[in-house]
């Protein structure tokens, strides 16, 4: 007679924060990055909203357009909501790098939008955006993923809207709600964060990284005179993932990641 057997344990799926049943594997949306891709165990889960945090010159809009450029290369609709640099600019600097590809710009794989036009058009004068234009400028970015079906999105920089949100309870209620949004039309998001070299600061408000899905941390250090980018991904949910530096090299062909050798003298590390 055979023994009676025990029902699998169910399996905690990391940064989900909860029991999900037998192992569930998230969908991916490989960033095209090698190495980023490595360090998530395959991409990021599709529909994770993720904040990149960094000091300038840490190379924020370069990693975000060239996750970008790898979606529509896929086939993946990608947009860029650019808020402080017009379009234009923008896509000059891209096209020093081997990896940028202009015809998927003209095909529309790969559409820039710059915020600052938007918020003219939708009327969104005042310095500070009150609650009912933060719902329309909600609505707006939905209504634009939706309406190009755009499975990638980079917001540059969430640090200038919320300079315009300004408000701690807004900030939270503006990202969960896009959140969702973006979630729900299969979206998977980089919002771009502007902060200070400081240690343990990844927001203006300190309020994002708790409602965003993964933290990406790029910062300069300095070994034997030399500045050099560091990458680590801090927070990831729906993923295992490494929390080892990596130091990030911009070449002509794309980010390239080699494990950082301590010892250096970081700055917001």
């Amino acid at each position: 007679m055979e023994e009676p057997t025990e029902p699998p344990a169910p399996a905690v799926v990391p940064g989900n924060g909860g029991l999900m049943g037998p192992a569930t594997v998230l969908e991916r949306c490989a960033t095209g990055i090698e190495g980023v891709d490595n360090i998530l165990s395959g991409g990021i889960p599709r529909g994770n909203m993720v904040l990149v945090a960094g000091s300038v010159g840490t190379g924020k809009t370069t990693l975000s357009l060239e996750f970008l450029v790898r979606g529509a290369e896929r086939g993946e609709r990608s947009l860029f909501i650019s808020v402080t640099e017009a379009s234009d600019k923008l896509m000059q600097n891209l096209s020093t790098f081997e990896f940028f590809r202009s015809d998927l710009v003209l095909n529309g794989s790969l559409v820039f939008v710059d915020l600052p036009v938007v918020y003219d058009r939708l009327g969104l004068e005042h310095e500070e955006l009150l609650p009912d234009e933060i719902d329309i400028l909600i609505r707006t970015i939905r209504d634009l993923v939706r309406s190009l079906g755009a499975k990638r999105l980079v917001l540059d920089s969430l640090t200038s809207v919320g300079y315009r949100i300004r408000r701690d309870e807004r900030i939270r209620d503006f990202m969960l709600r896009l959140g969702q949004a973006l979630s729900d039309e299969g979206c998977t998001a980089l919002l771009v964060s502007e902060v200070s070299p400081t240690p343990g600061r990844y927001s203006l408000h300190g309020v994002e990284e708790a409602i965003v899905d993964g933290v990406i941390l790029l910062w300069n250090t300095r070994r034997q005179g030399d500045i050099l980018r560091v990458l680590q991904v801090v927070k990831m949910r729906g993923t295992a993932h490494s929390r080892a530096q990596y130091v990030m090299e911009l070449t002509p062909i794309g980010i390239l990641l080699a494990p950082h050798l301590k010892g250096g003298r970081g700055e917001g590390a």
